[in-house]
Formats: C-alpha cells, sequence, structure tokens
C-alpha cells in the first residue's frame, strides 16, 4: 500500500484552517440573533408581569366637577312628515357637541382633563349622546338618552389606560350658573 504523506513544505504551502467556515459563521450568528431577541423578549415579558398592569382591579368611584366650555349647535334644514301630516322645523337630527373642562372635586378645583359629547336630537324631546372623558390616566367613554340636563345617567361602555374594559354609569347633576357647571359621578366595574 501506498500512503501519502505531506512534507513540512506542502504543509506551510497549503491554506490554514483556523476557525469555521463561512457558512459555519453565518448558522452561528443567526443562532446567536435568535437567542438574543428571545432573551429580550423574555425580560420585556417579565418586566412587564413584574410592573403589574394599569387597569382597575375592583369596582370604584370617580366624582369630579365639569365646565361647559364651548356649546356648537347645528340646525338641520328640514321638512318632516309626522303621521301623514307635514311639520316644519323639527329638531329631528339637530347636533349638539359640548366641550366642558373636568376639575377635581373639593375646594380649591384642579383641572384634570375635558369631556367632548355629541347629541343628535331625537324630535321626542330628547337626546341620543355619545361621549369621551379625558382623565389623566386615561378616558372614559359613555352613550345614552338624555331628556333633561338638570339630571341623567349614561352608561360607561368602555375606556383605555386606567379605565380599560371598565363598565358602569355615569350619572351627571346640574349645578347650575354660568357657564353650566355639573357634578359627574362614575360608578365604574371591571
Amino acid at each position: 500500500m501506498f500512503r501519502h504523506t505531506t512534507s513540512s513544505v506542502e504543509a506551510a504551502a497549503a491554506p490554514r484552517r483556523t476557525g469555521p467556515s463561512t457558512g459555519e459563521r453565518r448558522v452561528f450568528m443567526i443562532g446567536r440573533i435568535a437567542l438574543l431577541t428571545a432573551a429580550g423578549a423574555a425580560l420585556l415579558i417579565a418586566v412587564g408581569s413584574a410592573t403589574g398592569s394599569q387597569s382597575l382591579t375592583a369596582p370604584g368611584t370617580v366624582r369630579i366637577t365639569d365646565k361647559l366650555v364651548k356649546h356648537i349647535h347645528v340646525a338641520v334644514d328640514k321638512h318632516v312628515t309626522v303621521h301623514g301630516t307635514a311639520k316644519k322645523d323639527s329638531p329631528a337630527g339637530d347636533l349638539d357637541f359640548y366641550r366642558q373642562a373636568l376639575f377635581t372635586k373639593g375646594p380649591k378645583p384642579v383641572n384634570i382633563g375635558h369631556s367632548d359629547l355629541s347629541c343628535v336630537d331625537t324630535g321626542t324631546g330628547s337626546s341620543s349622546c355619545t361621549g369621551t372623558y379625558f382623565l389623566p390616566k386615561g378616558k372614559i367613554m359613555v352613550g345614552g338618552v338624555i331628556a333633561s340636563r338638570l339630571i341623567y345617567e349614561l352608561a360607561v361602555v368602555g375606556g383605555t389606560g386606567l379605565y380599560d374594559n371598565v363598565r358602569g354609569t355615569l350619572t351627571v347633576t346640574s349645578l347650575g350658573g354660568v357657564p353650566a357647571r355639573e357634578f359627574l359621578l362614575f360608578r365604574l366595574e371591571v
């Protein structure tokens, strides 16, 4: 049998392999990136659960006041027929938009946000309204029918931030004055 042995001259002339090939390095880098990505995701999940959720965990109430900042009334030009009789100037379909500043309740009220309320006149003496209350830690969304602005109740249909997924009621009581002021009582459930 003939065996070929490499002489020292041939060994010196041959390229030396000192590490992994280009393909091996690429596979190693992809694995390293995947490992770092998975570790980062695990860290984010751990930090998120350690800090806790920033939403209500039990029923609660919010007591604040508001002051009317702006009221816009849009009268829709229309002619309405009710039971076959033509009526002019029906309020049905008229729009009202309210912007209110929100304040803490107390001897020295502090402005903590605002609200926007949009109402459509039903033509039956009431208005169908939806609104959003912008508070420091999130928003509360409401909706329902208002027959009188002196005292009314709307459903709390959701929220964001601290008020994420809340339900409940908003009871509004007029405090009078010019501009109009109201007391707001949110009864919230999660």
